[in-house]
């Protein structure tokens, strides 16, 4: 007799799970359970409908360090399978995939179609049940197996797998069954910031500028976007990733310090302005866009004004304002549609050897439905496959 696996929820580490199931042992019936009219809608709008399915970090060592929660629990893991073996799994099922030079891989085509394409093929040829439009509202323990509430039936099933994503209901009925739950609280957001410094600038980028969050220990690097509403980037998502817990304390009411040219030193910069001492400060600058810069001196530095002329205290408050700029944030956005959280299941809960609960049998559990969050970069995507494919290697090779 087949042994059964029903699986919550239809994204990435929904349907990765059911295929790699499949893969490793015919000996299973699969059902995958959607509340959405649709599966993978996360796959499909990731990455601005590109789908960002992973980076180019191969080392584990250096890959955890992009999780801000979970870094110590996917080390194990990421030995075991990593981005280098997503890559692989993609490509032997025809969808090549190409670096960025930032890390980031997206299929050749820029087409996150070709992910959940591939995907969808895959449950077909496998006879994998997707259906849709169904709400799991509750599921409880019968012997070692399981029945499945949903909105228009009762399903049993041998093991349960949990890739609900941020489903409050599905925590919930965790939390019923005795599991520690991390509340949760976004992850991955951009700054709104009305600070008149940024007037008429949205859609300039800085290459790489150094954000520390003051109050508190977070500091991060690398490019930023100014926006009609304030501030985004990798620098900005990265610092929202880090400090997920502390800024919900503050209700993101908080303050940052900006340098804008963190590999610039002060004897670089007094070079710069002797070598340029005839030249007016505003408007045009070797460094950064031009607007921006004369947004950020127009204060206190005159039209005309040439780096001779401006005398060691106006060099001095140039250099800290490019150095230090302080700037009050208001508020977030959510980064684009791809929302993650920071919070779920408590990792102490969980067996990573086969992301498999430790109290109660047969439930296993990938994706954002567990207290894992990286930052942006294919790093979210990277711990859905790796999660889903090692539950799927645990339940396949089961001998009971």
């Amino acid at each position: 007799m087949k042994k059964k696996l029903i699986i919550i929820g239809g994204g990435a580490a929904g349907f990765f799970t059911a295929i790699n199931v499949m893969m490793l042992n015919a000996d299973f019936e699969v059902i995958i359970l959607e509340q959405g009219k649709e599966v993978l809608n996360k796959v499909k709008i990731s990455g601005g409908g590109r789908c960002n399915v992973t980076n180019v970090c191969i080392d584990p060592e250096q890959i955890v360090k992009n999780y801000p929660r979970g870094n110590r629990e996917l080390l194990g893991p990421f030995h075991r399978f990593n981005t280098q073996d997503t890559v692989a799994w993609f490509e032997n099922q025809g969808v090549k995939l190409k670096a960025e030079s930032d890390g980031r891989m997206f299929p050749v085509s820029d087409d996150s179609m070709d992910i959940v394409n591939c995907l969808i093929r895959l449950t077909k040829k496998y006879s994998i049940k997707v259906i849709t439009s169904t709400k799991v509202i509750g599921f409880s323990q019968i012997n070692k197996g399981w029945l499945i509430k949903t909105n228009t039936q009762t399903l049993s099933s041998d093991f349960v797998m949990l890739a609900s994503g941020s489903s409050k209901l599905v925590w919930d009925l965790l939390s019923n069954l005795g599991i520690g739950l991390i509340s949760p609280v976004p992850s991955l957001f951009t700054f709104h910031c009305k600070d008149t410094r940024f007037k008429d600038l949205s859609g300039i980028s800085v290459d790489n500028v150094s954000i520390k969050i003051i109050g508190t220990d977070i500091k991060t690097s690398g490019p930023m976007l100014i926006t009609h509403q304030g501030l985004s980037g990798p620098a900005v998502l990265k610092a929202s990733a880090w400090g997920a817990l502390e800024l919900a304390q503050m209700d993101y009411k908080f303050t940052i310090a900006i340098d804008w040219l963190p590999d610039l030193n002060e004897k670089a910069f007094l070079q710069m302005t002797i070598d340029h001492a005839r030249k007016k400060i505003l408007p045009r600058n070797p460094f950064i866009a031009n607007r921006l810069w004369e947004q950020l001196l127009n204060t206190f530095i005159s039209e005309n004004l040439t780096y001779a002329e401006a005398g060691k205290k106006k060099l001095a408050q140039i250099y800290e304002t490019l150095k230090n700029s302080a700037f009050t944030i208001t508020g977030k956005s959510t980064f684009k549609e791809e929302f993650v959280t920071a919070g779920g299941v408590d990792l102490q809960e969980v067996d990573f050897k086969g992301f498999f609960l430790k109290k109660i049998t047969n439930i296993y559990l990938a994706g954002e439905v567990l207290n894992i969050d990286g930052v942006t970069g294919g790093f979210n995507f990277q711990a859905a496959w790796t999660g889903a494919f090692l539950a799927a290697e645990h339940l396949a090779y089961r001998d009971e």
